[in-house]
Parts: C-alpha cells; sequence; structure tokens
C-alpha cells in the first residue's frame, strides 16, 4: 500500500498541475448507462444484476461513461471547459490473467467542452508527464486520427449506417486489429476496388513521427483524400513537442481506431512490451458521448484511461530489472519514531509525541511495557528509525535518549519536543 498510495499521490499531483481536479462516481451504475455507450453486447462483460427493486444495476467496467453522467446531471451548468480527473476501482467479468484482473483500479482525465488540437495535446501531454514522473521507462506512444480513417473509409463508398453494424465501423474494428484479409472481403463485399486494402495497408505501415505525416499525406492524395485531419494531427504533435516530456517512443499509426465506435478525431495508446500480450497501460482519445445526455454542444470531449494496476506490474519489473528496492518515486516511508518510556508514567511524555507530530514526524506511543532491549529490538524488525528512550532519571533531569536504529548513534537531548525533534 505504501507504494500504491505514492502512486496515486504521484498521479493526483501531476494532474493538479495540468489543471484537472479529481471527482468521485458510484461504484454501482445502471445497466443502460453502459449498453448505451457500446452496445448490448457489453453485457456479457459485466458484472450485471438486478437489485432488489428489479433495478438493472452493474458494478462499473470504466470510468468514462458514470463521469459522464455525473456531467449532464450535477455539471451542467458549470464554467466550461471542465478539466476532471478520477481515481477508483472497477470491475469486468472476463478471465483473469496477469495485469487483467477482474477488479482492477483506473485512473483517468477528461477534458470537456474544448475541442480540437490544442485540447488533445493538453491531455495526451498529461499521460506523457505521468508516465515519466513515475519512472516508466522503455514505454512507447502510438498516436493516430479516427478522422483520417473515416475520410477514407467513407471516401471509399462505405456507409456509416447499417445494421447489425456499420460497414464503416466494422472497417475500423478491422483496422485496428490489423486484419487485412477480413478487410479484403469486407470491401468486396462492398464493392469497393481491392487496391485500396493495399493502400490502408501502406498506411499502417508508416513507422516514424511527426516526419511520417508527409508519406501519410502522398497516401492520401493516391486515394484523393483530404489532408485536414492530418493537419490537425501535425498542430497536436507540435504542440505536445513543447507540452510533455520527449517519451521514449512516439509513433504516429494511423490505423489505430480503438476498436470503438465513439472516438471521433485523435486517438492513442501507450504499450510497454514487457508486458507482453497485456503490454497496454493506457489509451484515450476524442469521443462523442455527451449527446446521450442532450448536452451535444459539449462534444466532442477528449480523455484517457490509465491502468493503475498495469502501469505498477511494468514498474516493479523494470525496478526489478535494475536491482532498485523503489519502484514508485516516494514509496520508501517517512522515518518512524517510537516513543519509549520506560519505568515511568507515560502521562509524562504525551505533550511531547502531540508536539513531534504536530511538528509534521511520525511518532507512536510504545504500549508494550517491555525492557528496553526487547523494545529496541521490536522496533527494528518494525521499520522505526528512531526510538526516544525515557527513564525515571530523564524524568528528574530534564533530558532523554534517542537512539538511530540505523546508524547506532544515540545522542542526550533536552525533553522537550524542539530538541528531540533537531536529531530526528
Amino acid at each position: 500500500m505504501n507504494r500504491r498510495l505514492a502512486f496515486e499521490n504521484l498521479l493526483e499531483n501531476r494532474a493538479l498541475s495540468h489543471g484537472f481536479k479529481r471527482v468521485q462516481t458510484p461504484i454501482f451504475e445502471t445497466l443502460d448507462l453502459f449498453t448505451a455507450k457500446s452496445g448490448p453486447g457489453v453485457v456479457k462483460q459485466l458484472y450485471a444484476f438486478q437489485d432488489k427493486s428489479d433495478r438493472a444495476l452493474t458494478l462499473r467496467p470504466e470510468l468514462t461513461a458514470p463521469v459522464m453522467r455525473m456531467v449532464s446531471e450535477e455539471m451542467r451548468s458549470s464554467p466550461k471547459p471542465l478539466r476532471l480527473s478520477y481515481f477508483g476501482q472497477c470491475f469486468r467479468y472476463e478471465e483473469s490473467k496477469k495485469g487483467r484482473y477482474r477488479e482492477f483500479f483506473q485512473y483517468g482525465a477528461e477534458l470537456i467542452g474544448a475541442s480540437g488540437p490544442l485540447a488533445e495535446a493538453e491531455v495526451v501531454a498529461l499521460a506523457i508527464d505521468m508516465l515519466d514522473a513515475c519512472g516508466l521507462l522503455e514505454y512507447e506512444v502510438r498516436i493516430g486520427h479516427v478522422g483520417v480513417l473515416r475520410d477514407i473509409l467513407t471516401g471509399l463508398g462505405l456507409s456509416e449506417q447499417g445494421e447489425p453494424e456499420a460497414p464503416v465501423a466494422s472497417a475500423m474494428r478491422l483496422l485496428d486489429k490489423g486484419d487485412w484479409d477480413g478487410l479484403t472481403e469486407l470491401f468486396a463485399a462492398n464493392n469497393v476496388d481491392s487496391s485500396a486494402t493495399g493502400n490502408l495497408r501502406r498506411l499502417s505501415e508508416l513507422d516514424g513521427g511527426i516526419e511520417t505525416l508527409e508519406s501519410a499525406r502522398s497516401i492520401l492524395s493516391t486515394m484523393g483524400i483530404s489532408h485536414d485531419s492530418l493537419d490537425e494531427l501535425a498542430a497536436l504533435l507540435t504542440a505536445l513537442e513543447s507540452l510533455a516530456p520527449t517519451p521514449p517512443s512516439l509513433k504516429v499509426n494511423l490505423c489505430v481506431a480503438r476498436g470503438l465506435d465513439y472516438y471521433t478525431g485523435m486517438v492513442f495508446e501507450v504499450n510497454v512490451a514487457e508486458l507482453g500480450g497485456e503490454g497496454q497501460v493506457l489509451g484515450g482519445g476524442s469521443y462523442k458521448l455527451l449527446h446521450l445526455f442532450g448536452l451535444e454542444d459539449l462534444d466532442p470531449s477528449c480523455g484517457f484511461g490509465l491502468g493503475f494496476d498495469r502501469v505498477l506490474l511494468a514498474l516493479e519489473a523494470q525496478a526489478e530489472r535494475a536491482g532498485r528496492s523503489e519502484v514508485v518515486p516516494g514509496e520508501t516511508p517517512a522515518p518512524r519514531t517510537l516513543m519509549l518510556p520506560f519505568k515511568v508514567d507515560s502521562t509524562a511524555v504525551l505533550g511531547i509525541v502531540k508536539s513531534l507530530r504536530d511538528e509534521g514526524h511520525h511518532v507512536e506511543l510504545d504500549l508494550r511495557g517491555k525492557n528496553i532491549g526487547k523494545s529496541l529490538d521490536w522496533a527494528s524488525k518494525n521499520g522505526f528509525t528512531n526510538v526516544v528512550i525515557v527513564g525515571p532519571q530523564d524524568i528528574e533531569s530534564g533530558q532523554c535518549s534517542v537512539k538511530n536504529l540505523v546508524s547506532g548513534d544515540q545522542n542526550v537531548v533536552n525533553l522537550d519536543s524542539g530538541s528531540i525533534s533537531a536529531v530526528l
């Protein structure tokens, strides 16, 4: 828990530094909140149930939709844009394996009521800043733009309407998975020239930073597709260079679609190779969800979710490989002090204990009443840094002994909080 609390505090501090403020939503939500967002097929992945009043409820599987509901119910009149962050437990009914738990924690952020490349850059910058601050190494940011894919697919003649799934949505899912055979079959079924698959494959193989956009423009020109979405992505990447630390790897991947219909513009993912098949630790982008609550004027919004448990697993693996004992900056507990009254009335030191605590020291009062040797041994085994020893003669002389259990040094100081604090 020292590690988890340090990580949560680190993320919260970075969010606050970017102007994002914490909100909280219930663990229980109505089932229709998630079927409206992701379709009825999502139910099999949820802990859904009927409560005693026969209401269809579920444990929340993620936090974006609950935050959207909260905005619609509680923050309609709040000044926009909103910069909101959140952290909490989520639940998914699926096979549990390393890095993918049925109960997991998610940290995230949403920028609501502003759109465009600069707003998107602010969100991506926060995500990179968080990963940089926690010391994660060798991660790769993959960034794309769903608008580019939609322009291509609609330009090829695919429809955004259809049952059970629109052809554009089907193509987006196939592109996100890299299923080229499936995409070829879909194109053939919709009378799209087979050369389109080759052009999209060339687009997916572009591997680099902002410089790859020129090659992408060439491919779009060949297909007769507008460059507007590419220009937006270029503006985002330029802003990101100034707003965020430089990540270990940033790749433009124009076939990242995130596999979800509600994304509309920039999309991005962060992967850590050493986690293997569960290597994605963060993902997000620009999306439209607030229209479901009658707030069309606030769409699109932009945000991301960070897999708290997965990032910790990656950090632990990297720390073990490097031989570091500290995994997350700040996880090492603050020095602890044991106040040890020996053969004296403990009430004589209670005021000093309070004063030391008020000054910010972590102080525990010994309640065991054992001899000094056993008490020092117990304090050493339980992680105390210092022991303040107060015996009958110390009460008479107005002095006490402060022993540092790490260095072995022992000092005699005045029996007052100021003198004791000076050597802790």
